[in-house]
């Protein structure tokens, strides 16, 4: 897919995606042979620690002891091990790291939601990521991002190191953009979301591809229309109501196809009814999300960060 989308003129800043394509090596191989750059997310069963420039295998009891080397805090190298063999070590990456144990948590604003601002604190370092031969590839950097909140904690790679030059768009690499592009997979999710649960994306009743890829296609079209009316109907002028959303775009094109063939003065009535209740939904929602934020903020304040202070990888609103 990817080659076809690079056949075809299409060209990224980077690739995200999740767990199940990052602990993939001959994926992240095929990737570097391509001169993509990719912010993956991996497992942290994924993780091991190894000096810089050694070649470690996966059956540890069988490699034959070399010559003691003292610790002096070089970067380390990645390496995918199976889960099941995952030493308790590598499962605690931060707090057995020399290189993460030095650092201190920097809290950064990654993202608003609906519920808020998400602050996750974070710790990277340059690493060097083995290949399937057991080589070490070009330079890595490894994130690892704790919610302040919850106290989830994620790891990402990526072939990129902030500092460098971006080779396809030329721009100075940061790690705010590395972080933007790790969480920024929220709007991919919400996508498959609302085909599923509003369009009948996964509502299908056939056994051909042919047939499966027009009910897809079908679909998509559909999603297409109804977020560009979402665009062109947004009331975010309108102080008393929150954005219209998918959904409700999706319900009044239903209310209105079902009213096509009602009499005039029956078809207005129930638009009437339909557009006073997305109102109403509008109004809650707008209270509902103010109320969320204010929580959330408060939460965090209690632990002593503020918002508006603590760097932030929102993009900076034209000017």
């Amino acid at each position: 897919m990817i080659d076809q989308a690079l056949a075809n003129g299409i060209r990224v800043s980077a690739w995200t995606f999740d767990e199940l394509y990052g602990r993939d090596g001959r994926f992240l191989d095929a990737l570097e042979q391509r001169g993509q750059a990719f912010v993956a997310e991996i497992p942290v069963a994924c993780v091991s620690i190894g000096q810089h420039g050694t070649a470690g295998c996966e059956n540890r009891k069988s490699c034959k002891k070399g010559r003691k080397t003292r610790d002096l805090g070089v970067p380390r190298d990645i390496r995918v091990w199976p889960p099941a063999t995952t030493p308790a070590k590598e499962r605690n990456l931060v707090k057995y790291s020399p290189v993460f144990r030095k650092q201190s948590w920097q809290p950064y604003r990654i993202k608003d939601t609906d519920k808020g601002p998400q602050v996750w604190e974070v710790k990277w370092a340059v690493f060097w990521r083995k290949d399937e031969d057991g080589f070490p590839t070009r330079r890595h950097c490894l994130i690892v991002a704790r919610n302040v909140l919850t106290g989830e904690v994620k790891y990402f790679l990526s072939n990129r190191v902030p500092g460098e030059r971006n080779p396809v768009t030329g721009v100075c690499v940061t790690l705010r953009w590395l972080l933007r592009v790790a969480f920024g997979r929220c709007s991919i999710e919400s996508c498959f979301r609302e085909g599923k649960e509003e369009l009948g994306m996964d509502h299908y009743e056939v056994r051909g591809w042919q047939c499966l890829h027009r009910h897809f296609y079908v679909t998509q079209l559909s999603h297409l229309f109804c977020a560009r009316m979402r665009l062109a109907c947004d009331t975010d002028s309108d102080d008393k109501l929150d954005r219209i959303t998918v959904e409700q775009v999706h319900s009044a094109v239903n209310t209105w196809l079902d009213t096509a063939d009602l009499p005039p003065s029956a078809r207005r009535t129930r638009i009437e009814d339909e557009l006073g209740k997305q109102q109403w939904h509008q109004r809650r929602n707008k209270q509902a999300r103010k109320s969320h934020a204010k929580t959330r903020i408060g939460r965090l304040a209690a632990l002593g960060i503020d918002v508006d202070k603590i760097k932030s990888c929102l993009p900076r609103p034209p000017t």
